[in-house]
């Protein structure tokens, strides 16, 4: 927290010495790269030197099973998890990934300036939570995107008549689809749209209510 707290500081001091403020986009940028830091302290606390040629991220990483893309929601797929790996605590604490002592994990396929892992937060005993995660040239996180969430009080709408499913895609194109979707109608009711930048941050391009 300390750490967190002087690297503000200093960042609101080189603002108020450059004579201008920075944009809201500048301000998230510095503040993940204060997230970063504050990560790899806590690792090397550890006695994990993510500049050792012995990467424990990069050695977890190359060994979990590849997902070719493109991927859907299925009911089978967030309940079964097929060919995920279990996540060793020492690891999901580096990702700060939240759970019971039972995460999974599971890369998918890469391209050119997107390295990306799915890992799955288990909730209870059979259900789990499935974030994507964008990694850097060290294998460190850079940012998450919920894909699908255990939330038993969102399972119904404010009418109580109208069973709501979250879903999601990812395209071969690394395009991310994030909808809520309506069982009695069969229908799409909200869609929010997402891409990986070239920071590897998702990137919001779309969010809109279809009924």
């Amino acid at each position: 927290m300390k750490g967190l707290i002087g690297g503000l500081l200093g960042l609101l001091l080189l603002c108020a010495c450059g004579g201008r403020s920075l944009s809201p986009e500048e301000m998230q940028h510095k503040l993940d790269s204060i997230k970063q830091l504050e990560i790899r302290e806590r690792l090397e606390a550890q006695g994990i030197n993510l500049k050792h040629s012995d990467n424990p991220l990069k050695m977890f990483y190359d060994s979990l099973e590849l997902l070719p893309l493109p991927i859907a929601y299925t009911e089978e797929f967030v309940r079964y998890l097929p060919n995920f790996k279990p996540v060793p605590q020492d690891i999901a604490k580096a990702l700060e990934l939240e759970g019971h002592d039972k995460q999974k994990a599971i890369s998918l396929s890469e391209s050119i300036g997107a390295r990306l892992m799915l890992l799955a937060a288990d909730e209870d005993e059979d259900r789990y939570s499935l974030w994507l995660y964008s990694l850097d040239d060290d294998y460190m996180p850079v940012d998450k995107l919920c894909l699908y969430a255990i939330n038993e009080d969102e399972e119904q709408d404010l009418d109580g008549d109208e069973e709501i499913l979250q879903y999601f895609t990812i395209t071969s194109d690394y395009e991310i689809h994030l909808m809520d979707y309506s069982k009695e109608k069969a229908r799409t009711r909200t869609e929010e749209v997402y891409t990986l930048d070239a920071t590897r941050n998702f990137l919001l391009q779309k969010s809109e209510e279809l009924y």
